[in-house]
C-alpha cells in the first residue's frame, strides 16, 4: 500500500475516496469535494516550493516556473499520480460513473488524488512536513523532458503572460459554474475576465479542463483580432 493511503483515520480515507455520485446512491456517506479543495491548495503550494528550491531551476524566470508548476499539477499529471498510488481501483463511484468509465477518467482520478492529499494532511494534524516528502517523490518522478513540453503548451499561463504584458497590475479572473450533465458527470462553464471584460469561455466535465478550454478560447480570439501571433 502506498504511503499516501496509510491514514490513522479510516473514515477520513473513505471520505477522500468517495465521489458525489456514490453518495447520491448511498445516503449517509460523505463525498470528497471539500477535501479536494484542500488538496488542490496543498499541491499548488508544494509544487511551487519544489520548483523554487530545486537547484536545476535556480536561474529560471518566474513565468517559466509558473508554467512548470501548472504542468506538475494539471489534470493529466495528477491522474497519473492517482494510478501510481493505486486510486484507480479504490475510488468509490456511483453506478452511472462506473458505466461511463469512471475508473479511467482523468477528471475523477485527479480530483480523488487531490482529496487523498487533503485527507492525509488532516490525518497528520495539519503538519505539512509529514506530507511534503511523499509529494516531492511524486514530483521528482516526472521526467524533465515531459515537464518541459507540457509547460510550453499551457494555455492558461500563456494567456496570463499576455495580460501581464498588456495591463498594469491586472491578472485574468476565472469563474466556473455547473451548467448541466448528470451528478456523476457534470458539465461546467468557465469564463475568463480581465477587469470587467469577458475574454473567453469554455465547457468541459471538469472545472480545470473547462478553465483550460476557456483560456484556449481567449487566445483564439486574440489571434483573430491580430493581438498575438501563431
Amino acid at each position: 500500500m502506498h504511503e499516501l493511503l496509510k491514514l490513522k483515520n479510516e473514515k477520513l480515507l473513505r471520505q477522500a475516496l468517495t465521489h458525489r455520485s456514490y453518495v447520491n446512491e448511498n445516503p449517509g456517506e460523505k463525498h470528497n469535494e471539500r477535501l479536494e479543495f484542500l488538496g488542490d491548495a496543498l499541491l499548488t503550494f508544494l509544487s511551487g516550493e519544489y520548483l523554487y528550491l530545486d537547484t536545476r531551476y535556480r536561474e529560471m524566470a518566474e513565468d517559466e516556473m509558473t508554467r512548470r508548476r501548472s504542468a506538475l499539477v494539471d489534470e493529466k499529471q495528477l491522474a497519473k499520480f492517482a494510478i501510481e498510488v493505486g486510486l484507480d481501483s479504490l475510488m468509490r463511484l456511483g453506478k452511472g460513473a462506473i458505466q461511463d468509465g469512471g475508473f479511467k477518467s482523468p477528471n475523477l482520478l485527479s480530483s480523488t488524488f487531490e482529496s487523498v492529499v487533503g485527507a492525509y494532511y488532516l490525518d497528520c494534524d495539519g503538519n505539512v512536513e509529514k506530507i511534503r516528502p511523499i509529494i516531492l517523490d511524486l514530483f521528482k518522478s516526472v521526467p524533465e523532458e515531459i515537464l518541459q513540453v507540457r509547460s510550453n503548451v499551457d494555455s492558461r499561463n500563456r494567456f496570463q503572460e499576455w495580460v501581464q504584458a498588456n495591463f498594469d497590475s491586472m491578472l485574468p479572473h476565472y469563474t466556473t459554474e455547473r451548467v448541466g450533465g448528470q451528478d456523476h458527470a457534470p458539465e461546467y462553464l468557465a469564463q475568463v475576465f480581465v477587469g470587467e471584460q469577458l475574454y473567453g469561455e469554455g465547457k468541459a466535465r471538469g472545472k480545470k479542463e473547462a478553465k483550460k478550454r476557456c483560456a484556449e478560447n481567449a487566445l483564439g480570439r486574440l489571434k483573430t483580432q491580430g493581438l498575438i501571433g501563431e
